[in-house]
C-alpha cells in the first residue's frame, strides 16, 4: 500500500522513506487532511532554490543513485550498500525529493502552475 499524489503532477510517494508533506520543502504548506499544493510562477525561486539544495545535499550520491535506479527497479538497504556502498539512507529521502522537486518545477515551467494533491 503506498501514499500517492495526483492532479497536474502524478507520483507515488517512496515507501519508508518520504513523508507526504516533503513538497513543503519547495516553499508551499500543504491543506488540510490529504494535502493540497498550488505552485505557480511566483514560487520558481523557492523551487530551483529547493533542487539546488537537494543536488548540493546528494553530492556524488545523484550520480551513483541514477545509475543504481537506471539497472534495478527495487531496492533493499542490502542492495544499496552492496552496489553502491550506500550506508546513509537519508539520502534517499534527498534523491526522492529531488526527484519530486524536479516534477513540481517542470509542470509549473510548462503551465505556469502546479496543483496536486497528496494522500496522508
Amino acid at each position: 500500500m503506498g501514499r500517492y499524489f495526483q492532479g497536474d503532477i502524478e507520483g507515488k510517494f517512496w515507501f519508508g522513506v518520504q513523508d507526504s508533506d516533503d513538497a513543503n520543502f519547495f516553499g508551499v504548506e500543504g491543506q488540510f487532511h490529504n494535502l493540497s499544493y498550488y505552485f505557480d510562477k511566483d514560487n520558481l525561486d523557492d523551487i530551483k532554490e529547493g533542487i539546488k539544495t537537494c543536488k548540493t545535499t546528494l553530492g556524488d550520491w545523484k550520480e551513483k543513485l541514477d545509475e543504481f535506479f537506471e539497472k534495478n527497479d527495487s531496492y533493499n538497504e542490502d542492495m544499496l550498500e552492496k552496489q553502491i556502498n550506500l550506508t546513509d539512507q537519508s539520502m534517499l529521502e534527498w534523491y526522492a525529493r529531488l526527484e519530486l522537486g524536479e516534477k513540481i518545477l517542470k509542470c509549473v515551467e510548462e503551465n505556469d502552475e502546479c496543483n496536486f494533491e497528496a494522500e496522508c
